[in-house]
């Protein structure tokens, strides 16, 4: 049983039990509410997948604004994952983890437990994959060489051929995993995190160990692999950098709050948003603070997207700023008045946000401009 004493620790604990109910995950429901979803969008030649809160993945033709839905995505035949005897609720599923665009199919993990594969042209069903004992899909999907790659909260990370969902092989970490995979094809090595506090390297292969590194915090943010190091975030508070072949820390990085976003590196240098409503930037090489973080004034869950010479960064209460990384000056773009989680997304040097529960807004970070946003 956790045991927590004085102010700070129980503080502590009430920002737990706030995020946790933030994002709906409690026991997959509270009080008949399910939970909401925090799709981003993959973009592939001039269209953007994305889940939608009704529970479908949606098509975006960006060229004229047209729409493609699959089919609504139901709860599991073998019962819902998401009423825990506390309600109800809707039989619509919730899809938190982006989708994924390969050889001419689109993937989502569901989170009533199950995987979906739809022709890109049509959405068509191909087929659907699901787990032995179904348990919720958070993180999304990646690909390489013919397999998907994709972790569960069953605490299994899963192996799957892409062209018939058969499953390939699995591996089963400590505790339930929440975050998206890396894949590194020049080491043959898929990168992911669990609540178990391990970060795990694991074969392309056939997804036996490689290495593990055991932090002080569960680890849901998807890792970063730039020049044979994995950069990642853990609820310790700290921002690893490890060697990507053997798992040797090269160095940390210790914010005020979770780093739950992926960080993004450009222009040689690594921008970390943060919890604690800073945006770090970081020497990628050394770990050492390049300059004064930002600070966004409330927290960022959201990977942040580059544009050209702009890093585009979203706050928990809507804030989208922009920071030129030839200045290096900070500018507030708009306030959206609605909060974001999921990651951010760019197409032909326009913005698009996909907040809890609306629309696909549309911003130029250059002007400020909203364009019309695009029914999910």
């Amino acid at each position: 049983m956790l045991k927590f004493k004085g102010k700070k620790s129980l503080a502590l604990l009430l920002l737990l039990v706030v995020i946790i109910l933030a994002v709906g995950l409690v026991g997959g429901c509270t009080n008949g509410i399910v939970p909401v979803g925090w799709s981003g969008g993959a973009v592939s030649g001039d269209y953007i997948y994305v889940g939608s809160n009704a529970g479908r993945v949606v098509s975006i033709n960006l060229t004229d604004d047209s729409v493609l839905r699959a089919e609504v995505i139901k709860l599991a035949s073998s019962g819902s994952l998401l009423s825990c005897g506390c309600g109800s609720g809707s039989s619509t599923v919730q899809l938190y983890g982006t989708p994924l665009i390969y050889n001419n199919l689109v993937y989502i993990a569901a989170y009533n437990g199950e995987i979906f594969a739809y022709r890109t042209d049509n959405f068509a069903q191909r087929w659907m994959f699901t787990p032995e004992k179904p348990q919720a899909f958070v993180g999304g999907i990646v690909a390489f060489d013919g397999k998907l790659y994709v972790g569960c909260s069953d605490s299994k990370v899963y192996c799957l051929n892409a062209e018939t969902g058969a499953k390939i092989a699995e591996y089963k970490t400590g505790d339930k995993i929440w975050g998206t995979p890396t894949v590194d094809p020049v080491t043959n090595t898929l990168f992911i995190g669990s609540y178990d506090k391990s970060f795990y390297a694991l074969s392309l292969t056939d997804l036996t160990v490689k290495w593990t590194y055991k932090t002080e915090g569960s680890i849901i943010s998807q890792p970063l692999v730039d020049n044979g190091t994995v950069i990642f975030g853990s609820f310790d508070r700290n921002l690893y950098a490890l060697n990507a072949a053997d798992g040797a820390l090269k160095w940390k990085f210790t914010g005020k709050n979770w780093f739950w976003a992926q960080p993004v590196i450009t222009n040689g240098l690594l921008y970390a948003p943060c919890l604690d409503s800073n945006l770090y930037v970081i020497d990628p090489q050394t770990g050492a603070a390049a300059r004064e973080a930002y600070n966004l004034y409330s927290a960022v869950a959201s990977t942040p997207v580059v544009v050209d010479n702009l890093i585009v960064i979203v706050t928990t209460k809507g804030i989208l700023y922009k920071l030129d990384t030839t200045t290096m000056g900070l500018q507030t773009i708009v306030d959206l008045a609605v909060g974001v989680d999921g990651p951010l997304m760019a197409y032909k040097g326009i913005v698009y946000i996909h907040p809890q529960g609306m629309n696909l807004i549309r911003v130029n970070p250059v002007t400020g401009a909203e364009l019309p946003a695009i029914a999910l």
